[in-house]
């Protein structure tokens, strides 16, 4: 059993924070886990989480990994339960600098916005326990204190991008205190998603990539996640990474356990649009509300709901799915019909473009 906020000692410069599920019947937040590293002179923080309970462990942590006069904090990406205690930097006493993906900027601002969109598309599959924005509005209502931006925030792509190579795997990304900290371009869970390697002490914290066999956010990109899964396996098979953490599974994966959890996800992928496939049928038209229930069963006897599973990331996921196999809504109606778009070419007397 783990409590928010619980540390776990990587080594003595190196600690991972716990965070905690979400739980929205019981008014509780998800927590992610944050990582706090120390390097030179430097503090490292992975993410803030959210909750002063998180704070104070962040708090904690900092003072846990040894005597340090400088601060980096790292945003994986711009999700509420992740940012929450950014502004925690202004606090430090010591030079900071905070980093976060460009493209995750506007959601950060205005994370209700970010998720009416998200619930848009599964308004109508009963999944939501009101409409798109008071169920945004409830969701968010549970992230507070929210103060994702401090002083010295800037974004990844204010800085040169360069090409980083690990082992014989080569990512485009950012590098910190001399190459010990690399920051790698991913952009599968969300749009702006990074994740971190600690050179030091061989850990990569996957962030939420890892999160299920299918990303459910309307900004995910599912060919990202599985390319970054396979990528990150290759750096543990060549030992160039030694320990895997992430943002919601509370677990330290390392060697050949990280390999096979990796892997695992991939396999489940490819489990669940064979799965979809079947469910859709040979039709070539199908109804989401239909589909979503039938999908979300796959789903469940694969172990593949990811880290905080429940009706609404379920909906989510099923959407997506099928966004991936090629079907496209026909109308605007509640729960109208998808399909796969037409595949035949315009009459030999038609003007494709204008004049």
């Amino acid at each position: 059993m783990t409590a928010l906020g619980d540390l776990i000692e990587i080594d003595d410069r190196t600690v991972l924070v716990l965070g905690q599920e979400l739980d929205v019947e019981h008014g509780r937040p998800d927590v992610a886990n944050a990582l706090v590293h120390r390097v030179g002179d430097t503090v490292v923080f992975v993410d803030t989480g959210v909750t002063t309970v998180f704070r104070a462990a962040l708090r904690a942590a900092a003072d846990r990994v040894g005597p340090w006069s400088r601060a980096l904090l790292l945003t994986t990406h711009g999700h509420v339960d992740h940012v929450g205690n950014n502004d925690l930097a202004d606090e430090l006493g010591v030079p900071v600098e905070h980093y976060v993906p460009a493209r995750d900027v506007d959601q950060m601002r205005d994370p209700q916005a970010y998720w009416v969109r998200a619930f848009d598309g599964i308004a109508a599959l009963g999944a939501l326990p009101a409409p798109p924005a008071p169920a945004a509005r409830k969701l968010m209502s549970l992230f507070h204190p929210m103060r994702p931006f401090g002083a010295t925030t800037r974004t990844y792509e204010e800085l040169p991008l360069e090409r980083v190579r690990i082992g014989s795997v080569r990512f485009t990304g950012w590098t910190f205190a001399d190459g010990a900290v690399r920051v790698l371009r991913s952009q599968g869970h969300c749009a702006g998603h990074v994740i971190v390697y600690l050179s030091d002490c061989g850990v990569l914290h996957l962030s939420d990539e890892g999160n299920g066999a299918c990303g459910a956010m309307a900004d995910a990109d599912q060919l990202k996640i599985q390319s970054v899964l396979g990528a990150v396996a290759r750096l543990f098979e060549e030992e160039q990474a030694s320990l895997l953490t992430d943002g919601h599974t509370f677990a330290l994966r390392r060697g050949s356990e990280a390999v096979s959890f990796l892997d695992g996800l991939v396999d489940q992928a490819t489990a669940l649009q064979t799965a979809a496939l079947r469910l859709t049928g040979q039709s070539g038209q199908v109804r989401p509300g239909a589909f979503a229930p039938q999908y979300a069963e796959a789903f469940a006897a694969l172990g593949a709901g990811g880290a905080n599973p429940n009706a609404m990331f379920a909906a989510m996921m099923a959407v997506n799915q099928l966004r991936e196999l090629g079907f496209r809504p026909e109308s605007d109606a509640v729960d109208a019909p998808w399909g796969r778009p037409a595949r035949t070419n315009p009459p030999p007397d038609a003007q494709p473009f204008p004049a």
